[in-house]
């Protein structure tokens, strides 16, 4: 009988850890993926212009555009890439062509890429690839804000892609944008903020507390300053447009690659 029981108990152990590591392992808020894993399909289409392949990959569910480092890519290949940072409504030069949204790699799984790391936001970028790469590509060299948000890892794989919001600041003198809040997280350090935005995603009980997605149509989705995390016990829906309060934490560090240039926490829905 004694037996039996601690079969039992080291059993329940072992899948709670499972599920704890499965639950860690998976970013904060992520999109599609956590920053460890890949993506991947079959290249439909492809191009390569710029330092750039573009793919054009059939998931099994969608078909979507991918940037990597220049590669040698087929039709009909299948790939595996890395999770990246999606741009809307990006205009290439090079290619004289506006792509309604592409997802910007670092590259293949296991290489594959000629400029490794160069991808637009990714880890491991440079300001300098960073700055050439959108000066090469969109015609406009970036701001410093832009190539110093470059090389930030880890939380560029979560941010959710730049939303058509247009919504008015929260009042009160602790009220401020979305974009504000990238703006003066030095300053706003440690302080309690109000923020009036549109939830545009939302991540249930990942390491003990729900993560919210805020944009309110401020911010420059170029430098990732448009999406606004918060972290709260509370509960609330995609779409929803809310009041909430918290306090501001800049460069928050939740280890996995996982930093965040300024992030809500402990946040509560205004009423």
């Amino acid at each position: 009988m004694k037996k039996t029981l601690f079969k039992g108990i080291v059993v329940c152990l072992f899948i709670s850890l499972a599920v704890l590591s499965s639950n860690v392992q998976a970013s904060p808020g992520a999109t599609t993926a956590a920053a460890s894993q890949s993506l991947g399909g079959e290249v439909v289409e492809t191009m390569s212009s710029g330092g750039y392949t573009y793919m054009k990959v059939d998931t099994g569910s969608e078909q979507t555009w991918v940037a990597i480092p220049q590669s040698n890519i087929k039709v009909g290949q299948k790939v595996n890439y890395q999770p990246g940072m999606v741009m809307n409504n990006f205009s290439s030069k090079t290619l004289n062509k506006t792509f309604d949204s592409i997802l910007f790699s670092s590259g293949l799984v296991g290489g594959g890429g000629a400029h490794g790391g160069m991808a637009m936001g990714m880890p491991g970028a440079t300001g300098d690839s960073f700055a050439n790469a959108v000066q090469a590509e969109s015609g406009a060299a970036p701001t410093a804000a832009q190539a110093s948000t470059a090389g930030s890892g880890g939380s560029l794989g979560a941010i959710t892609p730049f939303a058509e919001v247009k919504i008015e600041k929260a009042a009160g003198d602790n009220g401020y944008t979305v974009g504000e809040i990238f703006a003066k997280s030095a300053a706003l350090h440690g302080k309690t903020v109000r923020i009036h935005a549109k939830v545009v995603k939302f991540s249930p009980m990942i390491m003990g507390r729900n993560w919210i997605h805020l944009q309110d149509g401020t911010g420059d989705p170029m430098a990732n300053t448009h999406d606004l995390v918060a972290t709260t016990s509370e509960q609330v829906n995609v779409d929803d447009i809310i009041i909430i309060e918290g306090v501001m934490a800049s460069n928050k560090d939740f280890g996995a690659g996982y930093k965040y240039s300024a992030i809500i926490e402990d946040a509560k829905v205004v009423k």
